[in-house]
């Protein structure tokens, strides 16, 4: 009999606990451990993860002057387009106000911090005193300034030092990946577990839950769908001449397989075979831009984060300042940074900007429900940015390729400059 698919599991799984949590409320706490048990687990994984990442993707930047160029280009493109998606989600979300149409009533008794960080505390607080306490207490935007620091002072060693160390944290993230692929495949259980108790805790009231969280899932895919269909299509046409729905057509394997594992990790072969081999990019360049890219470049999981963050917020009737939203985009972009390229990976995330405003973090519940599915358009987004990235650098680098607009109504020669 033929295994079903990981991803086919969770959807069953979900549908399952649904029914569980609905019919047997009172016996919901016999399998709402595994859902505890399953977080953990991914909580014990994150941070050594992110920090063995960051620092091999910074690690293989090199020391050459042409590298150097490349990844100046690469980073930028990145901030800028991280930056650009989080402000479509702000948005996006203060048009629609998803939280007010919500009517949750959820157990805990939510107390507000009243005395939330500053903006000017909250990139202090990037710095670690001790990266050790941060790694124990994953505390992410400390860890990831860290990495990307250690990262760019052991790339300008000697060759005789910097191989060992480039050695071992790229054994060490490929052992956390391994790890990872574990613990997600005990993800249906998860997910059956926290569902489950969540529909139980509301299950007087499911059609004002699925009304509201359909005006919120609503409101994140309208979000992405703007930022993936406007904005980055403009940034290839106008940057680099690239024709989108070639592009597009050329990306089709890598951005369903996205979609299926929700893992930019999972994808990354794929995309660079895409890129390559349809798209017309040089090994150089995909071999740079698209591994860092999946370490570092989130423009769906920070739009995500963003809308999760303030419609959570509109939930529990906690109205952010324009200061206090200045500090969700800031913080969701450096944040998505580290987020690692695997499923579930942004629930971490957001508890660091709820942690930041001082919001309870027991209200993160309020969005575990829809989380996977909206997993699967986020990581995509992810996706179809890095190869964009990709196509763009690679025009910038000279290079001639399949996807761009053709001169003199013929496609040019493949050139590649090397």
């Amino acid at each position: 009999m033929k295994k079903i698919k990981l991803h086919w599991q969770i959807l069953i799984a979900l549908v399952i606990s649904i029914f569980f949590g609905y019919y047997f409320r009172d016996n919901v706490h016999y399998v709402t451990w595994m859902g505890d048990l399953f977080l953990r687990a991914l909580q014990m994984i994150i941070a050594p993860l992110i920090l063995s990442s960051i620092i091999s993707g910074v690690l293989n930047l090199g020391s050459s002057k042409n590298l150097g160029r490349m990844g100046a280009k690469t980073i930028g493109y990145y901030m800028v387009t991280g930056l650009i998606a989080a402000i479509v989600g702000i948005t996006a979300v203060n048009i629609v106000r998803p939280g007010h149409t919500a009517d949750i009533r959820l157990q805990e008794e939510f107390v507000l911090d009243a005395d939330p960080a500053t903006l000017g505390q909250t990139l202090l607080e990037i710095v670690p005193t001790n990266i050790f306490q941060a790694l124990a207490e994953t505390d992410m935007l400390s860890i990831i300034f860290f990495a990307i620091l250690f990262g760019f002072f052991a790339s300008r060693l000697s060759d005789k030092y910097r191989a060992p160390i480039e050695k071992t944290f790229n054994a060490i993230f490929e052992v956390m990946m391994r790890i990872t692929m574990f613990v997600i495949r005990f993800a249906p259980l998860g997910i059956f577990g926290i569902v489950s108790g969540i529909v139980a805790e509301q299950a007087d009231d499911l059609i004002n839950i699925f009304s509201s969280m359909g005006v919120y899932m609503l409101t994140v895919i309208l979000a992405l769908m703007v930022h993936s269909m406007v904005v980055l299509p403009l940034l290839m046409y106008f940057l680099g001449g690239i024709n989108p729905r070639k592009h597009f057509q050329a990306m089709t394997v890598p951005l369903l397989t996205a979609f299926t594992t929700s893992s930019s990790s999972a994808t990354l072969p794929l995309t660079m075979e895409a890129v390559e081999q349809r798209a017309g990019v040089s090994k150089k360049t995909s071999s740079f831009v698209l591994p860092l890219g999946a370490t570092i470049n989130m423009d769906g999981t920070a739009l995500y984060e963003c809308v999760s963050v303030l419609f959570i917020a509109q939930v529990i009737g906690m109205e952010l300042s324009i200061v206090q939203q200045l500090i969700v985009v800031i913080t969701a972009l450096l944040a998505s940074i580290g987020a690692a390229g695997v499923p579930m990976a942004g629930l971490v995330v957001i508890t660091i900007i709820m942690s930041v405003l001082g919001m309870p973090l027991e209200a993160i519940g309020l969005i575990l429900a829809v989380e996977r599915i909206l997993d699967m358009f986020r990581t995509s987004v992810n996706i179809w940015s890095d190869t964009c990235g990709a196509v763009i650098i690679a025009r910038s680098e000279g290079e001639t390729l399949k996807v761009q607009y053709q001169k003199n109504g013929k496609q040019e020669q493949e050139t590649y400059a090397e």
